[in-house]
């Protein structure tokens, strides 16, 4: 597999699948314009949408819903309408809508907590948002709807710290959240632990890989011939996977057509 960053996706690109996970409509953050632009420029036959994608956790908060979030989800029905399958995996954060699953609407979306995939070169790859396999999130939510908060708060922190930059003369983006998930030793370690979980999960129930979301970190990694691919998020990083027509995977990062 190759994993592309900074890749600018061509007009209408045709993918077999395309896997994004963690929109988090309902937020301020959530990169709704960035991905509605997304969404008009590639084509796929099955469309997922891996988990978060409604922040029932914020709206709960908060109520913040820009007119662009409702254009996302009349543009993934548009598509639906228009012959793409669409099967939305839930999330921990969209998981009030678990109780009525499982649920379809009309013949091409299907509502799950988790799905076989079968690939072109006919593998099975779990297809689940990851939050059952987050102790923290399964055992102690209070302690993730205090992270979630924290997470909130950091971002907020982005702007005024990179405003700062731009007045000393740096003009690149730096963000305070991702440098943390990156750099704390306690937040490498939750990745590592999370992302051993699913694999060894995945070679438990005999799959070949396992897609997912729920940390907002686009990633690739094999491990004993176990796949781990990790639809990142559009909140930050604005990232997908994707099987192409041949059969090849790949990790993009989105950027804006220029």
């Amino acid at each position: 597999m190759k994993s592309h960053k900074g890749y600018s996706v061509q007009q209408n690109h045709h993918y077999r699948s395309v896997f994004i996970s963690d929109l988090h409509l309902g937020t301020k953050h959530s990169q709704a314009e960035l991905l509605l632009e997304f969404l008009r420029s590639v084509e796929c036959e099955h469309l997922f949408l891996v988990g978060d994608i409604i922040d029932g956790w914020s709206l709960k908060r908060r109520w913040i819903w820009p007119q662009a979030h409702s254009d996302v989800i009349q543009k993934l029905l548009r598509k639906a309408r228009k012959g793409t399958r669409l099967t939305y995996v839930l999330g921990n954060h969209d998981e009030f809508v678990r109780r009525f699953l499982p649920l379809t609407l009309g013949n091409s979306i299907d509502i799950v907590n988790e799905y076989t995939y079968v690939t072109q070169e006919s593998r099975h790859y779990l297809v689940t948002h990851g939050d059952f396999f987050d102790s923290i999130t399964m055992t102690k939510k209070w302690l993730a709807k205090f992270g979630d908060v924290s997470y909130d708060m950091l971002l907020r922190l982005n702007h005024p710290i990179n405003r700062f930059r731009r007045l000393i003369g740096y003009k690149r983006f730096w963000s305070l959240s991702n440098f943390a998930k990156q750099n704390v030793k306690k937040a490498i370690m939750y990745i590592d632990d999370y992302e051993s979980i699913l694999m060894t999960e995945a070679k438990r129930r005999d799959y070949d890989g396992v897609i997912c979301g729920h940390i907002h970190k686009a990633e690739y990694k094999n491990l004993e011939g176990i796949a781990y691919l990790n639809c990142g998020d559009w909140v930050e990083s604005c990232t997908f996977v994707a099987e192409t027509l041949e059969g090849e995977w790949k990790v993009i990062h989105y950027k804006a057509q220029e």
